[in-house]
């Protein structure tokens, strides 16, 4: 779980009542902890700006491509995004899907 800003928490917890471990990504370093990985709902220009000041995009990146399964929910799902209707923020690009934000 994406814990930088927004409902980790509150996904952290139904996982925890359907029995389902939930690790908090923080750093690049957590990823090392997941199998898959879920980007929550929150503000998606705060989300990409932490991910990018703590060197996530990357290796989050590289993960995708290689096949980790990935979720985004609201905001998460505009992370992921490869084009947004809107010119911000820019998303990583890695899901073949076009989001307008609302």
């Amino acid at each position: 779980m994406l814990a930088l800003q927004g409902d980790f928490a509150e996904h952290i917890g139904l996982l925890q009542s359907l029995e389902v471990e939930g690790i908090e990504v923080r750093l690049a370093r957590d990823l090392d902890k997941v199998e898959k990985l879920i980007i929550p709902g929150g503000e998606s220009t705060t989300i990409l700006n932490l991910m990018r000041t703590f060197d996530l995009e990357g290796p989050i990146k590289h993960l995708i491509k290689d096949g980790m399964p990935t979720w985004g929910t609201c905001a998460g799902m505009i992370t992921i995004a490869k084009k947004l209707k809107d010119d911000y923020p820019k998303p990583i690009g890695i899901m073949d899907i076009t989001v307008e934000r609302n």
